[in-house]
């Protein structure tokens, strides 16, 4: 089974979100489709534009936890360095 750490924003530059899960398809899908409140739903984030990947629940969570406590900046760099047009990448993860 495969865990991912996963970047989410409003359009680009915008407001971000950091998340973990075990199912980056049907968990970007549920932030998309508004399936539950909170953040993203209130501030319409709901762009995949960065993911990684990870081997072990654990590992995911202390990524997450460590990106959460990055400056913004370090996240808008990290976004720009790999997906420059802050594409969604949501379209790609069935391709």
């Amino acid at each position: 089974m495969a865990f991912f750490v996963y970047i989410l924003a409003s359009g680009e530059q915008g407001t971000l979100y950091i998340g973990v899960t075990n199912d980056i398809a049907r968990r970007v899908h549920e932030h998309k489709a508004g399936a539950a409140d909170g953040f993203t739903k209130r501030h319409g984030v709901s762009r995949l534009v960065y993911y990684e990947m990870f081997d072990t629940a654990a590992d995911a969570i202390q990524r997450e936890k460590a990106m959460k406590r990055w400056k913004r900046d370090w996240k808008l760099n990290l976004i720009d360095r790999t997906n420059p047009d802050w594409r969604d990448l949501y379209e790609t993860l069935n391709a």
